[in-house]
């Protein structure tokens, strides 16, 4: 049964428009609304990422138990399943997704305002993967 990436595209894509508003002209005062609207869409695709990651890997991993699993070793077995490359980028993707829950610091919201961009590229790199893949 095919996964219905839908609304994981339109996570991605909007991730992607606000990259695009935050890199482009910002007027006095909308640096910090705009940079928090990057980090909120960047949560919210992180969610569905891994959520994504798990399903597919619950349908097409061979019966393999992801019940349970850390996030580290769910994008372990997303690596084997050649879902994603470079694990440890995600690994960084789900420190920075745990600081955003836990924690308002401006040096930590730009740190992760930072990751957004190589984040946004390697979740458009996984939505491609899964839209290829999605017997």
């Amino acid at each position: 049964m095919p996964l219905d990436l839908s609304n994981f595209k339109k996570a991605v894509d909007s991730l992607d428009r606000a990259l695009k508003v935050a890199t482009g002209r910002i007027n006095a005062g909308q640096e910090e609304v705009i940079r928090a609207g990057v980090i909120q869409n960047f949560e919210f695709t992180y969610e569905l990422c891994w959520k994504f990651i798990k399903r597919w890997l619950e349908l097409n991993a061979g019966g393999a138990n992801v019940d349970g699993c850390t996030r580290k070793e769910l994008f372990r077995l997303a690596a084997e399943s050649r879902l994603i490359t470079e694990v440890e980028n995600w690994f960084k993707y789900h420190s920075a997704r745990n600081e955003t829950a836990h924690t308002y610091d401006p040096a930590k919201a730009s740190e992760i305002y930072a990751l957004a961009a190589p984040f946004a590229a390697d979740a458009r790199k996984l939505l491609q993967v899964l839209e290829q893949r999605n017997d």
